[in-house]
C-alpha cells in the first residue's frame, strides 16, 4: 500500500510542477493527473478507469 500510494503523490506533484511552469494547462492537467490513480491501483482507480471509458465510449460514439 505504500507504493501504490507514493506513486499517486508522485504523479500529483508532476502534474503540480508541469501546470506551475506553464508546461501543461488545466485539460491537460486533468489526464495526468487521474492516470496517476490508475497506475497506482488505488481505491480510486476503478472509478478513474470506469469514467475514463464511458468517456471513451461518448467520444467514439459522435462521430
Amino acid at each position: 500500500m505504500l507504493i501504490t500510494a507514493s506513486a499517486a503523490v508522485v504523479f500529483g506533484l508532476i502534474t503540480i510542477i508541469l501546470v506551475r511552469t506553464q508546461r501543461a494547462n488545466a485539460m491537460t492537467a486533468v489526464p495526468i493527473w487521474l492516470s496517476g490513480f490508475t497506475a497506482a491501483s488505488t481505491g480510486l482507480a476503478g472509478p478513474v478507469n470506469q469514467g475514463l471509458t464511458a468517456l471513451a465510449h461518448l467520444l467514439a460514439s459522435l462521430h
